[in-house]
């Protein structure tokens, strides 16, 4: 059966929609990152629920999931080369997010951001189209 869009913004959010899935790209965005790091820098998602993003992100090509032969099992994921084309947009999301909470602050609410940094996704560098 033929997918339809109606507009672009929904095959990209059909990827990497949702509350969990930009943060865990973020994270990645610093390298190669266990399963355990994660869960510890997202302590509010269940280990279920970090299961099954990672896997919709690894079936969609987003990030890529090596397996180490040893005892105990020891599983890295890291972003696939399709991952980090995601950079900008992520870049964006946070500009956009930090603005938000800036004006929010501005305007006398309780709110607060804990990190203003970019953290992983400008660590990696942009894919160019001459590559």
């Amino acid at each position: 059966m033929k997918k339809i869009y109606r507009i672009g913004v929904e095959a990209t959010l059909e990827v990497i929609g949702g509350k969990w899935k930009p943060m865990i790209l973020c994270y990645l965005g610093n390298g190669p990152i266990r399963t355990g790091e994660l869960k510890r820098n997202l302590p509010k998602i269940t280990s279920k629920m970090l299961t099954q993003q990672l896997r919709e992100l690894e079936s969609d090509q987003i990030i890529s999931r090596k397996v180490y032969s040893q005892v105990p099992p020891k599983v890295e994921y890291a972003l696939t080369e399709e991952g980090r084309t995601l950079r900008q947009l992520l870049v964006d999301m946070a500009e956009w997010g930090e603005h938000r909470v800036h004006e929010r602050q501005a305007a006398g609410e309780e709110v607060e951001l804990v990190h203003e940094e970019h953290d992983g996704y400008l660590n990696f560098a942009p894919i160019t189209q001459d590559a």
